[in-house]
Order: C-alpha cells, then structure tokens, then sequence
C-alpha cells in the first residue's frame, strides 16, 4: 500500500466524509430538517470531524497535528452524542443510530492511528 501524499488518500479522512454524508442525509428528512438548532450543530460537528482531519495532516508542527487530530476525535464524539438526541426524539430509527455510531466509531479509531503516528515521530 502506498504512503498516503494527501489528506485525500486518508482513510480517516474518507470514512469522515462518508459520516458527514450520512449526517446530512439525516438532516434533510422530515422532521428533523425543521430542528434548526440542531441539524446545524450535527452539521458543523461532521463537517469538523473532516476538516480537523485535512488541517491536521496539512499542519508541518507536530504540536498542531496532534490538536487538530484530537479536535476531529472530539467532534466524532459529539456527533455519537447527538446521535442518542436523534434516536430519543424519532428522528431516525435504531438501526440508523447503529449505523452512525459505528460510523463515528471506526472514524474515531483510524483518528486515533493518526495521533498515534505522530507518537512514533517525537
């Protein structure tokens, strides 16, 4: 397997990109596309979660990889949080907050290969 040359070529960065798309496919159906506060807030947590990512891997100081990497492993959290808010209020089914939490999960593990990459460098 090749050395990934950009934030692209990042697991952790595609399977963020895959739970933002579901996240926005779960804030464009009725009724939770009417929660404003809250599909908003589940938006920005997502979309964080990928571009903590690219800032992280674009970052040449260790210091600010490490941060921006730990910003994205705390908005998957949020967004697993949100995730119970979502299931609580009939906004989405069990099965559907399964497959986000696993999705947050997984993001969340490969987040953790990238900061524990940087251990390796100090």
């Amino acid at each position: 397997m090749a050395a990934p040359e950009s934030f692209e070529d990042l697991d952790a960065w595609k399977v963020a990109r895959e739970l933002t798309n579901r996240v926005y496919d779960h804030c464009r159906r009725e009724p939770l596309c009417r929660d404003f506060g809250l599909t908003d807030q589940l938006r920005r947590a997502a979309v964080s979660v990928m571009n903590n990512i690219a800032e992280g891997w674009e970052s040449i100081n260790i210091g600010e990889k490490r941060q921006a990497y730990g910003y994205a492993r705390r908005s998957c959290g949020e967004v697993r949080s949100m995730s119970y808010v979502l299931l609580d209020n009939h906004f989405i089914s069990p099965e559907e907050q399964t497959t986000l939490l696993d999705q947050c999960i997984r993001t969340g593990k490969l987040v953790s290969g990238l900061i524990r990459s940087l251990d390796k460098r100090d």
